[in-house]
């Protein structure tokens, strides 16, 4: 039984986010939006397109004029704005125009690049999300924040920019890596931390299940994170304030990413950056000491990470100054006063930072 929510802003619905276990109503949505006459290029990476991609395009061959597809090869170090050229090139050989839509089927760097490019090509052309991991299913599908890597910093082009639906066939998760998958639990977990206590709590309870993958769990899983981003997102679309709460962890969390050169996959990044967060709300007297153990404890079971070896905590401090949701030169940390309340705080000071980074800094002991 599939589930819906709609999007929401000025109390005008934008679009809508269906959970469903197949790809099979994909096609009933595509005749609401009236895409009969438009051309579809479907944009995916060379990981996804072997598993989904000719599934798509048959759904999509009798709902549009003609269907294109443009693979790119799989990983982070892809979502740059090279790729965005090579994708601009592929679209106007195949000729097409502000009219047409683009599809992407994928994860966030499929999601991410393909709804840049959607903003930009033509100063605007409808697409909508696809996404096959938990991670963009949870998190980076919605709320139409669209970008890409430049040199290595994270999302420091982009642009906001709605898509027409998000389309989330929760089936998927059941081929994605191990590795992966429980990547893109760290934004679920934190969507608990910032929002709903409740939220984590039955994370928690949960916890066999998500690890199996449930069907039936997963969908009220991503149906409850993605329901706590759209309360957000519909009261903050363009982050001029709330929506800072969803950038719990992600701080540092994008520092480790780039001092690892992205060998460490995003949410495990996210993971240790919510660690370090929790700490320093720790140490500002918010958090109880059982409370932050028990927060960094819980990543655990979850087969994500809450120390890292191989760092050096000055160079992350330094990265972390490079933060695009810096003003001026302080950082508008998020920290929690509690589970289910985070803030967002100005007055994180470097010490702050480097003790946390202490705190996750793994160092063996070869006494």
């Amino acid at each position: 039984m599939s589930q819906r929510l709609s999007i929401k802003y000025d109390s005008k619905p934008s679009y809508d986010i269906l959970i469903s276990h197949t790809f099979k109503e994909l096609a009933d949505e595509l005749s609401v939006l009236a895409t009969t006459g438009k051309k579809i290029c479907v944009v995916t990476d060379s990981n996804v397109s072997p598993l989904y991609g000719d599934e798509i395009e048959l759904l999509l061959q009798d709902r549009c004029a003609a269907t294109a597809r443009f693979v790119f090869p799989a990983g982070e170090e892809q979502k740059t704005l090279q790729t965005v050229k090579d994708l601009y090139g592929f679209l106007i050989s195949e000729n097409f125009d502000r009219h047409d839509m683009l599809v992407a089927l994928g994860g966030g760097v499929v999601g991410d690049l393909t709804g840049y490019v959607a903003a930009t090509y033509l100063r605007g052309i409808d697409f909508i999300q696809v996404p096959t991991t938990l991670l963009s299913q949870s998190d980076s599908s919605i709320g139409g924040k669209t970008g890409v890597d430049f040199d290595g910093y994270k999302n420091m082009v982009g642009a906001f920019y709605m898509p027409k639906l998000v389309y989330i066939n929760v089936s998927t998760l059941h081929t994605l890596p191990d590795r992966q998958y429980f990547s893109g639990f760290a934004e679920v977990m934190k969507h608990g931390l910032i929002k709903d206590g409740l939220f984590y709590e039955w994370l928690l309870e949960k916890m066999y299940e998500i690890c199996e993958k449930d069907t039936d769990t997963l969908e009220e899983m991503i149906a409850r994170s993605c329901s706590i981003k759209k309360l957000i997102v519909e009261k903050d679309p363009l982050e001029k304030g709330e929506r800072a709460l969803l950038n719990f962890g992600h701080t540092i969390g994008h520092a480790i990413e780039k001092a690892s050169g992205f060998q460490l996959h995003h949410g495990e990044c996210v993971a240790l950056g919510s660690v370090a967060a929790a700490y320093i709300s720790w140490k500002h007297e918010w958090l109880s000491m059982d409370e932050y153990y028990e927060i960094r404890d819980m990543f655990v079971p979850f087969h994500l990470p809450i120390t890292i070896e191989h760092i050096n905590p000055q160079e992350i401090l330094l990265l972390t100054k490079s933060d695009k949701k810096k003003e001026g030169n302080n950082l508008k940390f998020i920290l929690l006063k509690k589970v289910g309340k985070a803030v967002i705080d100005r007055n994180v000071t470097d010490e702050d930072i480097i003790n946390a980074l202490n705190e996750i800094h793994y160092i063996e002991d070869n006494n």
